[in-house]
């Protein structure tokens, strides 16, 4: 039995062309179907698949030991934390620092900065926080008296401050040095004035 020599179907004996490609028949014929061509073997693909298997297992081992140093932190701060209240004054001790909220009056003598004559501290919005080397200040007072003699005032005190602006309702005053860094905003709604102070104490 013949083959065509192009793409290997039977030929009829005789036949001056292949039925299937059209080939013209000359020359030898093959006497068996040409073997196919094999694709040669992957290489590498296994390989490279266990890279990037051993990766994503690092990463993934590396965030599980991430979470629990950080939960096992999270827990030795919380044990060691001594939290106190007494009516709605509440602080925190911790070995990172302290934290002291609701307590306006030890707030006002830890702020170091002139209050406004006659303005009444605000219990909600007084903190006192120690982190590290800073120690943060804030407190909040109203006053009765208008908007501009209440930012008069403070600009009279940091006549050099860095930044001070002014609108029809509210006046901010940033001043500062190396060691401290405070801010004051001023605001009104007509009736009432409300100044907001917070000092950050660089500790040394």
């Amino acid at each position: 039995m013949a083959f065509c020599n192009s793409c290997g179907e039977k030929l009829e004996l005789g036949a001056k062309f292949c039925n299937k490609c059209g080939t013209a028949i000359s020359g030898p014929l093959l006497t068996s179907p040409p073997a196919l061509a094999t694709p040669p073997p992957a290489t590498g693909g296994g390989s490279a698949l266990k890279v990037v298997l051993i990766v994503v297992a690092v990463i993934v081992g590396i965030g599980i030991l991430g979470i629990a140093g950080l939960s096992y932190f999270a827990y030795h701060v919380a044990r060691s934390a001594h939290v106190s209240q007494e009516g709605g004054r509440v602080k925190v001790d911790s070995p990172l620092g302290s934290f002291s909220a609701n307590d306006p009056e030890a707030t006002v003598k830890e702020l170091g900065v002139d209050v406004y004559p006659g303005a009444e501290v605000q219990k909600q919005g007084s903190v006192s926080m120690t982190f590290g080397g800073m120690h943060t200040v804030a407190a909040n007072f109203e006053t009765s008296d208008p908007l501009a003699k209440v930012c008069d005032f403070y600009r009279s005190r940091y006549p050099a401050a860095t930044v001070s602006t002014a609108s029809t309702n509210h006046c901010g005053i940033v001043s500062g040095d190396q060691n401290n860094s405070i801010t004051i905003n001023v605001e009104s709604d007509g009736t009432t004035t409300r100044i907001h102070i917070a000092n950050v104490i660089k500790k040394t």
